[in-house]
């Protein structure tokens, strides 16, 4: 009833920039925090950034100064600028959101990710 759909991902140069895209749709109530996260090859899926409701942020060390989240709550959507990409930015990245669909029922729901691979 929830899907988070992912977009912008794709090949690029080292030092390149990439903005991904997600977009909730479905019974939603309202969406708390978001977030992205991501899977290197071979590796454990890690925390890239959230943003709350309000626009707070957080973000792993190995992204800060180089990759900014952002919302429109109106679209429904997280944004993931990533800027000065490095080769170890590579990965599958997924998207995250808490989403309430009805007033007292929350969940967490995932996109299927989206490949981002930085060659150098």
């Amino acid at each position: 009833q929830v899907q988070l759909v992912e977009s912008g991902g794709g090949l690029v140069h080292a030092w390149g920039s990439l903005r991904l895209s997600c977009t909730a749709s479905g019974i939603i109530f309202s969406i708390n925090d978001m977030g992205w996260y991501r899977q290197p090859p071979g590796k454990q899926r890690e925390l890239v950034a959230t943003i709350t409701t309000g626009g707070s942020t957080n973000y792993a060390d190995s992204v800060k100064g180089r990759f900014t989240i952002s919302r429109d709550n109106a679209k429904k959507t997280v944004y993931l600028q990533m800027n000065s990409l490095k080769p170890e930015d590579t990965a599958v990245y997924y998207c995250y959101a808490d989403i309430t669909q009805w007033p007292g029922r929350s969940s967490g729901y995932w996109g299927k990710g989206t490949q981002v691979t930085v060659s150098s």
